[in-house]
């Protein structure tokens, strides 16, 4: 299959997501309800997208060509929508991608959009707590991706940072949410990054400095 062939490809599941992904409201709705009788969970939104916009998938896949990125690490696979946007941007550049997902339920559907996609052979997809299943990681990270439970965050930068280089990109989303606004006044006081806001406030990209 060729490169044009299998971007078609992608983009037509992407679709298909999207629109599946428009009755997210509702069902936020009701994950949020949870809340009144315990904190919430990240199974409360087993059913939820939680996704990336289509522009930050396009930035994201833009990063990858742009900078020749190879080794990709995510955070919150959900149903892998924004993983098959880091899967359009490492066909170009032959690099692959580890993504994390807590909730089987919703790894089990996103390997099989990986599979529909036809980039499994791009994705090593691991279940379970992302402190756990990264832990071991030492490749160099050209691009992390943060869009998981947001008191992770934290944890997991520091947990990886042995592994950023130079031209490391880490993508924060949600970064108008107060857990993750935590997280980055915390980088931000070790002086040794520069953090770059886009996409109204919602996005944070860090690099060292």
């Amino acid at each position: 299959m060729n490169t044009i062939t299998k971007h078609t490809q992608i983009e037509n599941i992407l679709n298909e997501l999207f629109d599946d992904a428009k009755g997210d409201h509702i069902k936020m709705i009701k994950g949020i309800a949870k809340s009144v009788f315990r904190p919430l969970q990240p199974t409360d939104f087993k059913d939820v997208y939680l996704s990336i916009s289509q522009e930050q998938g396009v930035e994201l896949r833009q990063l990858i060509t742009e900078n020749g990125f190879k080794n990709i690490v995510e955070f919150g696979t959900s149903f892998g929508i924004s993983t098959l946007y880091l899967a359009q941007g490492v066909i170009e550049t032959e690099g692959n991608i580890i993504t994390t997902e807590l909730v089987p339920s919703k790894a089990k559907r996103a390997t099989e959009n990986f599979a529909k996609a036809g980039v499994s052979e791009l994705i090593d997809l691991r279940i379970g707590d992302a402190l756990e299943t990264l832990k071991n990681y030492s490749e160099p990270t050209d691009l992390l991706v943060l869009d998981g439970w947001k008191d992770l965050y934290l944890p997991l930068f520091n947990m990886l940072e042995h592994t950023f280089h130079n031209k490391t990109i880490v993508y924060v989303d949600n970064a108008d949410m107060n857990d993750t606004q935590v997280f980055l006044k915390t980088v931000a006081q070790t002086a040794k990054y520069d953090l770059r806001t886009s996409h109204n406030g919602k996005v944070v990209l860090i690099r060292k400095k």
